[in-house]
C-alpha cells in the first residue's frame, strides 16, 4: 500500500521474495553498491540494514530506502524476507503493505520444487492478488552455474497457478517479466535492470488507481538495535519503530499502524 506523507512524499514498498539461499540479500547488496557508485535513476538514502543468523542466512529481513532521482518526492522501501521455512510467520508479517514483488529463483535444477513451493506460498499470502493487482518480476538467479532451470519450466508453473495471461486474455501486459541474473557484484547481471522494470510496472498500474486512503508518516531515522539472544543474531542497525499519529484523509479516523494497512474508508466505497 503506497504511503503519502504530510509533505507529499510518496513511499512505495518493494519486496524481494524467494526460497532460502536464492540470493536475495546478495542482490540487494549489489543493487545498493551499484547505485551508490554509479549515476542511476535511484540512489540509496542511508545504509543497508541486515538482520542475519550466525550462518549468514537472513533472520528477519534486509532493508534499504532508495530515492528516485527522476521523480521528485518518490522513495522506495525495499525489503528482503528470510526464505527458510521456519520464518513463514515473519514473511507473512513483512509482506503487509507490499506494492510490488521481485520473485528470486535459485536457478539450480535441484531446487526446482523448493522454488515452486515459495511461489505458491507468495500467491497464498497475496490473497490471489499476485500479478492481477500486485506486479511481479521474476529473477532467474545464479545464471553463472550449470544445470539451470529454464524459463519455460517456470512459465508452465505460472499457467497452472493462473499467474500467466495468454494472448486471447485480458491483462496480457501484466505477465511477469523474466530476467536472467547473477547477484555477485563482480559478475552482476540484470540486477539494476530488473529492479527498474519492477518500478516501471508499479507506476504504470498506480497511475490508474483511486486516491490513497490515508496519510502516513514514515518512522524516524535508524537507531542501534541489539537483537534478542533467542534469535542467535548479530548486533545490527535497523530503523527504530516509532508509532506515529496517522489519520484517514477522507473520514478523519485516527489509525493505528496496523489499521493503516487494513483501513477501508467507507467514503471511498
Amino acid at each position: 500500500m503506497v504511503r503519502i506523507t504530510h509533505d507529499n512524499n510518496k513511499y512505495v514498498k518493494i519486496l524481494y521474495w524467494g526460497m532460502g539461499g536464492s540470493g536475495k540479500t546478495t542482490i540487494l547488496d549489489t543493487l545498493y553498491r551499484l547505485t551508490r557508485e554509479e549515476n542511476k535513476d535511484i540512489t540509496p538514502r542511508g545504509t543497508l540494514h541486515k538482520i542475519s543468523a550466525p550462518s549468514g542466512s537472513t533472520l528477519y529481513f534486509d532493508r534499504v530506502i532508495f530515492h528516485s532521482t527522476k521523480v521528485n518526492k518518490v522513495y522506495y522501501h525495499v525489503y528482503t524476507v528470510g526464505g527458510l521455512s521456519r520464518f513463514y510467520p515473519l514473511r507473512k508479517k513483512i509482506f503487509k503493505g507490499t506494492d510490488a514483488v521481485i520473485f528470486v529463483v535459485d536457478s539450480q535444477s535441484q531446487f526446482f520444487e523448493d522454488n515452486i513451493k515459495s511461489l505458491k506460498e507468495l500467491k497464498r499470502i497475496t490473497g490471489e492478488k499476485l500479478v492481477r493487482v500486485i506486479p511481479m518480476i521474476i529473477m532467474l538467479n545464479k545464471q553463472d552455474l550449470e544445470d539451470k532451470i529454464e524459463k519455460e519450466d517456470l512459465k508452465q508453473v505460472l499457467r497452472e497457478e493462473k499467474l500467466w495471461y495468454e494472448p486471447e486474455q485480458d491483462h496480457l501486459n501484466w505477465n511477469p517479466m523474466f530476467f536472467n541474473t547473477c547477484a555477485l557484484y563482480e559478475k552482476r547481471k540484470n540486477i539494476y535492470g530488473s529492479f527498474i522494470e519492477c518500478v516501471k510496472q508499479f507506476h504504470r498500474r498506480d497511475a490508474a488507481e483511486i486516491p490513497y486512503s490515508y496519510i502516513y508518516k514514515p518512522p524516524s531515522p535508524p537507531e542501534d538495535l541489539t537483537l534478542d539472544s533467542q534469535f542467535n543474531g548479530y548486533n545490527t542497525e535497523m530503523e527504530e519503530e516509532v508509532e506515529e499519529e496517522s489519520y484517514c484523509k477522507y473520514c478523519g479516523t485516527k489509525l493505528t499502524k496496523e489499521e493503516q494497512l487494513t483501513h477501508n474508508c467507507q467514503k471511498l466505497l
